[in-house]
């Protein structure tokens, strides 16, 4: 199951895909993993790892793609140039790719997202039909527009599919007022969601490889979000 990588082309260029798929017979359904700040590197292969080991398909896009290879920009510096209209085409082309793919039921895709990439999320959960269940992960920045458009939080009432978000205590973006926000949000449009917020959890608390890592919210969350696929994807 280690990652392979694949590509799609978006708008004339090709953007990279990282892939793991699980041992044992197709199709099955998939999962696309969305990138944090840092993009697509070795923390987010092994989230496609981990949902390729719980046996679905899992394909995060580089969403830095036109950056160019070359690129030597910060993540924060990368992530102010993204915007949600691009960030769209990009998430819809790695959807057509699964929905061609001979390993995957293109009828059972869902999407999880870390940091930048809950956020994400959140906005493709109203943008893409095509999504049958949405993980955020601490996704920040819910109420602010990347370029022109509505902020994923202003298209609330778009939302087609159940959502379940896990947020630490202790971050400041998205905060716990900020969680009680989105909560109330999709109460008010009758969104089926359901939130977990962690005691002594930062940021990023599930990458492994970072200073912020909490272990109990990462035992604790993971299955859940795993338990949330299977009941909404089935396996």
């Amino acid at each position: 199951m280690a990652p392979l990588w694949d590509s799609v082309r978006v708008d004339g260029e090709e953007m990279k895909l990282c892939m793991s798929v699980p041992d044992g017979k197709g199709p099955v359904p998939a999962v696309v993993v969305i990138q944090h700040q840092g993009g697509v590197d070795e923390f987010i292969e092994e989230m496609t790892e981990r949902v390729a080991s719980a046996g679905y398909v899992g394909v995060a896009p580089d969403l830095y793609h036109r950056d160019g290879p070359d690129c030597r920009d910060d993540g924060p510096t990368r992530r102010a140039r993204l915007r949600d209209v691009t960030v769209i085409q990009d998430v819809n082309a790695t959807v057509d790719f699964l929905k061609r793919h001979r390993a995957v039921d293109g009828n059972r895709l869902g999407i999880v997202g870390f940091c930048m990439g809950g956020r994400v999320v959140y906005l493709m959960a109203a943008a893409q039909p095509a999504f049958g269940a949405a993980v955020d992960y601490y996704g920040g920045n819910i109420m602010a527009p990347w370029g022109e458009g509505p902020a994923p939080f202003e298209r609330t009432a778009e939302i087609h599919c159940p959502l379940i978000g896990f947020f630490g205590a202790d971050d400041a973006n998205p905060s716990p007022a900020d969680m009680r926000k989105l909560d109330a949000e999709l109460n008010r449009h009758g969104k089926a969601h359901e939130f977990y917020s962690y005691p002594g959890a930062n940021h990023a608390f599930m990458n492994r490889r970072g200073a912020r890592y909490h272990a109990e919210a990462d035992r604790d969350s993971w299955p859940k979000a795993l338990a949330f696929f299977e009941k909404h994807l089935g396996r």
